[in-house]
């Protein structure tokens, strides 16, 4: 019978229940060390998509027998040009033209919405682990994407945490930003700050590194981020952010988020960390991250392990990140494909 490539079926239980089955063990090889994928996040595209993100997901079956799937996020709202991809097949089925077979899918499906670029990321290899065999990277290479940019994940162990020095950072921190005032919530943001959020959320992508990656800013505002936080309402993400206040405007002018998945009690991402231009200076972005550690910790007993990516390029928030006990864990390449 050989390769099949077919749209998912929201309504086929059993094949969404293989295709996670074999995500979960494909990340079982490429990156042990996290958490099963969550279910209910994992599945959340299907019925719950971000705000200006088209999803299309198919699967690959060899021989009748789901082998792999990829999905492909079509952006609507801006960098409609681009396309981000994930492709997954399970190990047992590697090297055998399955991921072959969904690229070109993919790239079908690219080309017919006008597509122009696709982006996706792959685990590689830090310094001192050249050795490790790395299938996502050759797959990249492979069919023809370039590396646009490195990232390295880094994993704070919770356990270790040197509180006496993590207390001293934090009472330096809040000296030097005098003039600031702290807040902290939980999921939605409150109403008062909901446009300064979307401003700093929307500057984020000139801030950040990008190396080769052609993306443009994107248009965020108060709209957007409320579509955002009920997509992760659905998707069951527990949410925890603090943020810096400019006392003499009233303004949020600095803002991190870390977040769990509906899954984990044990695991968390370091999501954005992010200070207004006008206001840096004042150690803000260290003031955030220490507040809001304490903020989810505070919420969350079991937590013991907080991942997050940075830019290789980003040696600023690398070295605020290393000061809290941030450590490589993995490194992470962003590729793109220019058809």
């Amino acid at each position: 019978m050989g390769i099949s490539v077919s749209p998912l079926d929201p309504a086929d239980q059993a094949t969404l229940d293989a295709v996670h089955r074999m995500a979960v063990a494909a990340q079982a090889v490429d990156e042990p060390d996290l958490p099963p994928l969550c279910r209910r996040r994992f599945e959340a595209p299907l019925r719950h998509p971000m705000p200006g993100v088209d999803t299309h997901w198919w699967v690959a079956r060899l021989d009748g027998v789901p082998a792999g799937w990829a999905r492909l996020y079509l952006h609507t709202l801006d960098n409609t040009e681009n396309a981000s991809v994930e492709l997954m097949v399970d190990p047992a089925y590697r090297r055998r033209g399955v991921g072959r077979a969904l690229h070109e899918h993919g790239l079908r499906l690219l080309r017919e919405h006008g597509g122009k670029r696709l982006v996706g990321s792959t685990v590689t290899a830090l310094p001192g682990d050249e050795s490790r065999q790395l299938p996502g990277a050759a797959f990249a290479a492979a069919v023809g994407a370039k590396p646009a940019l490195a990232d390295v994940r880094r994993r704070l162990d919770v356990t270790a945490l040197d509180r006496p020095r993590l207390a001293g950072l934090l009472a330096e921190a809040r000296e030097a930003s005098a003039g600031y005032r702290g807040v902290r919530w939980s999921d939605h943001t409150p109403e008062e700050y909901v446009a300064d959020v979307a401003y700093l959320e929307g500057r984020l992508l000139l801030d950040a590194p990008l190396g080769d990656l052609e993306w443009e800013q994107e248009k965020v505002d108060a709209e957007r981020i409320r579509g955002t936080e009920r997509a992760l309402d659905a998707r069951g993400v527990r949410r925890y952010s603090a943020g810096a206040v400019h006392e003499a405007s009233g303004r949020l002018v600095a803002w991190s988020m870390v977040s769990l998945d509906a899954s984990s009690t044990w695991h968390a991402w370091q999501q954005i960390t992010i200070v207004d231009p006008d206001h840096r200076g004042h150690r803000l972005g260290l003031l955030t991250k220490i507040e809001n550690l304490e903020h989810a910790l505070a919420h969350e007993p079991e937590l013991r392990v907080i991942d997050t990516y940075n830019a290789a390029a980003n040696t600023h928030m690398i070295a605020i990140n290393e000061q809290l006990g941030y450590r490589p864990a993995a490194g992470s390449t962003d590729w793109q494909l220019t058809i």
